[in-house]
């Protein structure tokens, strides 16, 4: 594996002690560092009360409702959560003082001297990734996989053998404080607006993505969609493209899709349904083939991986209506995948916490494909606005559980009601996990 940077100098200032946030001070505490953990949320959190206490035994030095600009004078070395932002006390106070800021995912990389493959891209990510390490475990092959649901990267530090793969989710907020991250291969499957709550622009959404790439030498692999509306990928490695046509490396035309010129799967073998996964599948794809794994298990890992939790996920089918579960939509783009899923007859669940999106996009798949659309959250007014001429009602319900029971008295055999928000959650729920699973134990309760 390539050789990694050194790590930069301690006592280090953990800021944000949510998952990444935990696994990175208690893969630093395990090496012997001095580390230092400061959230602003406060006690009165049972996730971040558990984490700080889990912290503590292992003696790092938490603290809870600070900003941590005052704790940055006493550190080597600032390490930022993902959901921290650029613009967060402690981090403008370190780059004053000129100390060295590294994300969670490149401090997991610099002590993980382990094969990454990394994946981003706006949407289909998570999907992505758990592919890949699917692929990786039918070839017989060892893969760990990190990402935004389950594992963080961090805590595979010290885990692995050296012959396992790191397959990792890499997001926009986790790559715009990447320094050196280079991984051996890296994937970018699509790019639309989102973020821009975080990111100034959508230009500087794009060029965070895009720093997946930047550092990638000749031996690595750059793996993207050939229709991306993007000049120069940056780097290095060598280009792979996944697409429709016969210019693609990764290909879909004739009803299957082709490697090499050879036929690798028929395209309505892939496991999972739908155009948008057939996209994901031709990126999984791409980059094991690409890394030398054998065209028979990559055919059989797109043939049997059953999918991820919170992705149109069909909880149950109750009446003849199906409940679909896709809080893991936290954009426009995202819903509008979910609905094109659906023929019609869609009983949408939408809103939460916007991100300065524009949501008129969703108007005319609204108008054409639902029924009835329940608005939840803090963005329900100007979701409501963006939807206001589609001809479809409108329920202004404020959260999920009146969301389920209207739904539930609407809906009628053949019908989906389908939580896709088109927004984050944390207006609500501490994130879209824990919205889906409320979700899942409300239509269970039916």
């Amino acid at each position: 594996m390539k050789p990694r940077p050194p790590l930069t100098p301690g006592p280090f200032l953990v800021v944000g002690l949510a998952r990444s946030g935990a696994a990175a001070a208690l893969a630093l505490r395990a090496r012997g560092e001095e580390v230092i953990g400061c959230d602003a949320g406060t006690a009165r959190s049972p996730q971040l009360a558990q984490a700080a206490g889990r912290l503590s035994a292992a003696g790092v030095e938490v603290h809870l409702d600070a900003s941590g600009d005052v704790l940055a004078a006493r550190a080597g070395t600032l390490i930022k959560s993902p959901g921290v932002p650029q613009t967060a006390p402690a981090v403008r106070a370190a780059r004053a003082r000129g100390i060295p800021v590294l994300g969670e995912l490149e401090l997991a990389w610099r002590l993980i001297p382990n094969e990454f493959v990394a994946v981003t891209g706006t949407n289909g990510k998570t999907t992505t990734t758990e592919w890949i390490g699917h692929i990786y475990r039918e070839a017989g092959l060892p893969v760990g996989v990190a990402g935004n649901v389950g594992t963080a990267a961090s805590s595979l530090v010290g885990r692995l053998a050296p012959d396992v793969t790191v397959a990792c989710e890499a997001s926009s907020f986790q790559l715009e404080d990447s320094v050196a991250f280079a991984p051996e291969a890296a994937v970018l499957l699509n790019l639309s607006p989102d973020h821009l709550d975080r990111h100034p622009s959508y230009a500087e959404y794009v060029a965070a993505k895009l720093r997946v790439f930047a550092n990638q030498s000749g031996d690595d692999v750059a793996v993207a969609a050939a229709d991306l509306d993007v000049e120069d990928l940056g780097g290095c490695a060598r280009r792979v493209l996944f697409g429709a046509g016969p210019g693609p490396e990764l290909s879909e035309r004739a009803g299957y899709l082709w490697w090499d010129e050879e036929a690798l799967v028929r395209v309505e073998e892939i496991g999972l349904p739908g155009e948008h996964n057939r996209q994901n599948a031709m990126a999984a794809a791409a980059v094991t083939l690409a890394r030398g794994v054998a065209p028979e298990a990559v055919a059989a890992g797109l043939r049997t991986f059953p999918g991820v939790p919170h992705r149109l996920e069909l909880i149950a089918v109750i009446d003849g209506v199906s409940w679909v579960n896709d809080s893991k939509a936290t954009n426009v783009a995202s819903t509008i995948v979910a609905m094109r899923a659906y023929d019609g007859g869609v009983h949408l669940i939408a809103g939460g916490l916007g991100k300065r999106q524009d949501f008129s996009p969703l108007a005319p798949l609204v108008a054409r494909r639902c029924r009835a659309v329940y608005l939840i959250g803090d963005a329900a007014g100007e979701l409501g606005s963006a939807l206001r001429g589609t001809g479809v009602p409108l329920h202004g319900v404020g959260d999920l559980e009146r969301a389920v029971a209207q739904a539930r008295a609407a809906a009628q055999q053949g019908d989906v009601v389908l939580l896709s928000p088109a927004c984050a959650s944390f207006d609500q729920y501490r994130d879209f996990e824990a919205r889906g699973e409320h979700f899942r134990e409300l239509v269970e309760g039916l």
